[in-house]
């Protein structure tokens, strides 16, 4: 596939998504981008055009920051980290935005479902606390 047509279906879907996603004060929007190397989540009230927490995993906080990119056990650690930093900032409620990237999961061979990166991160986000 040429990469001009993949950029220009990754945007198209972007604004697909951020046409029926918009954050409020009392929700606000989570945003979610992944690129080739790491992992953002910023928490934006669409109202007033403020972030309200953002968690990555350039995060000079984290004590693993090293080891994390942008893979699914990064992605899980994010979710739980990004949850803690909204919970800290009284946020409980959100709009999940997960951008151009796509929410998958499969079955398998075990049995067992396996989840992408952005699965992962919005089940690590919901276990800590978060409603979606």
């Amino acid at each position: 596939m040429r990469v001009e047509l993949k950029h220009e279906r990754a945007r198209k879907r972007h604004w697909r998504v951020r046409k029926k996603v918009s954050g409020t004060p009392e929700r606000p929007r989570m945003s979610v981008c992944f690129t080739n190397k790491h992992i953002y989540v910023q928490f934006i009230d669409d109202t007033k055009g403020v972030t309200l927490a953002a968690v990555s995993t350039l995060s000079r906080s984290l004590p693993e920051q090293e080891k994390l990119g942008a893979n699914v056990r990064s992605a899980r650690i994010i979710g739980r980290l990004a949850a803690e930093a909204a919970l800290a900032r009284g946020i409980r409620k959100v709009v999940f935005d997960r951008g151009s990237a796509r929410y998958h999961w499969s079955m398998g061979k075990d049995g067992q479902p396996v989840y992408g990166k952005v699965a992962a991160l919005a089940m690590a986000a919901r276990e800590a606390g978060l409603e979606f």
